[in-house]
């Protein structure tokens, strides 16, 4: 989840595969009240108690689809939850805008007032489980593994990669100029995230995905480092679609409140949320469609003038990938922090009172 203003940003950017056991029991010791609210609260939604699957795994059980999100989801709210009630940190008068990478969307709607955190976590809990069945389904069909791999490259040559990629892909019409002409289309990959300048997210077959680094190193004339990421599911690809066809459904059940105390930035379109009806149409889409964070990421930073940008959830993903585009944030009253261990909390609120007060005295 990322919550920004303009001179903070708040983000909350976790998404798939940043889960690990342990990963609460930090925040429990540091601030057992607020940490063992949250978890009681997610253990009654969820009917089960996910909490002692965090706490002590295993790391096979942690890791279903079906655990994992609604597991990160919820320790993004603790930490916020902990923001805010152990050391004051108002939401509302504090941050401008929300953000939150693929799964932290949710969190992020939850930070900013759209969705009750109840509601928000059992949506994610039941869109997971049909993910999970998605993924079950066309492995047995196909016989073919599934996943997502990274592929990163200099920032000068994102923008042609992915148009090669898409060519490939079929995405559009060819215009190579080489023997990729007669190749036909690759199915069952899809490009899931654009990340960064230099970084982007392939997802489905991964026999396929190979295929795919074969043509763009002989036909397509790049040459990306490729990274396997912690995923057994090819998520925002077509194999997703009947979680779509769930969250079109069940979200007509849900309480969104629009507008509410900020925007919010959508995964989908990069740009906020225009009305209540366009985010239950983009958090749909969001199952299939790309995530475009590194558009989200340039539109909030050349277009709104964010400068501070929190990141909140297990692990540094989010700081990282906001720290790529942005870079050291010199301006007064800026910075790019990482909300994610309690060992900082003291010293992270430090910073954050420091630029507050350099941006009221810039201003």
């Amino acid at each position: 989840m990322t919550i920004c203003n303009h001179q903070p940003s708040l983000t909350s950017v976790v998404g798939h595969g940043v889960q690990r056991v342990g990963m609460a029991n930090a925040w429990v010791d540091s601030f057992p009240r607020t940490a063992g609210r949250v978890l009681d609260e997610m253990d009654t939604i969820l009917g089960f108690k996910l909490s002692n699957i965090i706490a002590d795994g295993p790391n096979s059980k942690l890791n279903r689809t079906e655990n994992s999100q609604p597991a990160v989801m919820a320790i993004s709210v603790l930490i916020l939850r902990i923001l805010e009630h152990e050391f004051g940190f108002d939401i509302k008068s504090r941050v401008d805008v929300t953000l939150g990478h693929s799964l932290g969307e949710f969190s992020a709607l939850v930070a900013g007032g759209y969705l009750r955190f109840g509601e928000a976590l059992g949506l994610v809990r039941r869109r997971a489980e049909v993910m999970a069945h998605c993924t079950r389904h066309i492995a047995e069909k196909f016989g073919e593994s599934y996943g997502m791999v990274a592929l990163i490259c200099e920032p000068a040559h994102l923008e042609g990669l992915l148009g090669t990629v898409h060519e490939f892909l079929g995405l559009r019409a060819p215009g190579l100029d080489d023997a990729s002409h007669t190749m036909p289309p690759i199915q069952q990959v899809m490009v899931a995230n654009i990340n960064s300048k230099n970084q982007i997210v392939l997802s489905g077959s991964l026999e396929r995905i190979k295929t795919l680094l074969v043509q763009l190193r002989q036909f397509g004339g790049h040459d990306p480092r490729a990274v396997r990421l912690k995923s057994d599911s090819p998520f925002h690809s077509s194999v997703m679609a009947p979680a779509t066809g769930y969250m079109r459904n069940a979200i007509e059940n849900v309480n969104i409140t629009f507008p509410a105390s900020m925007p919010c930035i959508s995964n989908v379109s990069a740009l906020p949320f225009q009305s209540k009806e366009d985010l239950k149409n983009l958090l749909s889409r969001q199952c299939i469609d790309t995530v475009r964070w590194w558009d989200s990421i340039r539109y909030l930073h050349q277009e709104r003038g964010v400068r501070r940008w929190i990141g909140i959830g297990p692990g540094k993903v989010g700081r990282n990938l906001v720290g790529k585009e942005v870079g050291r944030v010199n301006t007064k009253g800026g910075g790019v922090w990482a909300v994610c261990d309690p060992r900082e909390m003291q010293d992270i609120m430090v910073a954050l009172e420091k630029t507050e007060e350099e941006s009221i005295d810039g201003s």
